[in-house]
């Protein structure tokens, strides 16, 4: 195995101070994509997150149904915008954590419950080849056809990003128990079944309920610099 060492990292409130996902409805809101009332509805979902009664099925549809009428040409020059858009609110904090990382050669992934759409920009900005995120079903599976605006197998949420990272590794003919050390960085007690999973989890600007499993277990936690909140910075995303 190339890689000795495994590091995972959660995206929204961990590696960037803000919800990407309310930042990209923003961001059409501002393009004149989706109405001002977007936001509301997906804070409404953010609230649901928080309550543990999320339906991310529901959630991923609210996100990809308006683009669904847009060609998928014109999609990628808004993630391509938005991408430009993001790069300057990302701490520095958090760009060394995932160089340190990458510095010692360690097999890098950014793990998300967002779907691939948003949270590929913000994989490219962070530097991360590998991303493993909820990933948005196309017509007849195939690729490059239109979106469905359903999701693809299981989402990357909760103890599904156990299994998500799992079916990962496999196709490196390895698992998680294969490396001799691996990390995963989380704000949100709903990671826990990834953060029981992993040799050194790291609870970063933790929810209440994760900072204080942190401190019963002994966990790390970790406080990044949260410079570059602002827009689309909200409460806890999935």
């Amino acid at each position: 195995m190339k890689h000795r060492r495994l590091a995972l990292f959660d995206l929204d409130l961990t590696l960037i101070p803000f919800d990407s996902g309310m930042a990209w409805t923003q961001f059409l809101i501002e393009r004149g994509v989706l109405p001002p009332e977007a936001e509301p509805q997906y804070l409404a979902y953010c609230h649901l997150y928080i309550a543990g009664t999320l339906d991310i099925h529901a959630m991923h549809r609210s996100t990809m149904q308006p683009l669904l009428r847009h060609p998928r040409q014109l999609v990628a020059q808004w993630q391509a915008e938005f991408e430009r858009r993001m790069a300057p609110r990302i701490p520095a904090a958090s760009r060394a954590l995932v160089e340190k990382h990458q510095a010692r050669g360690d097999l890098c992934a950014l793990v998300t419950a967002t779907t691939g759409l948003i949270a590929q920009p913000m994989a490219r900005v962070l530097g991360i080849d590998t991303l493993i995120s909820t990933r948005t079903a196309t017509v007849d599976g195939v690729e490059d056809a239109p979106y469905t605006g359903e999701i693809d197998g299981e989402p990357c949420y909760r103890q599904h990003k156990v299994s998500r990272v799992r079916q990962w590794l496999r196709e490196s003919a390895c698992d998680l128990a294969d490396f001799e050390e691996s990390w995963f960085y989380s704000d949100s007690i709903g990671d826990l079944p990834l953060l029981e999973a992993v040799s050194h989890p790291v609870a970063v600007c933790p929810d209440e309920r994760l900072r204080a499993l942190a401190l019963e277990r002994g966990w790390p936690v970790l406080d990044l610099e949260r410079a570059g909140a602002g827009l689309g910075d909200g409460g806890n995303a999935p």
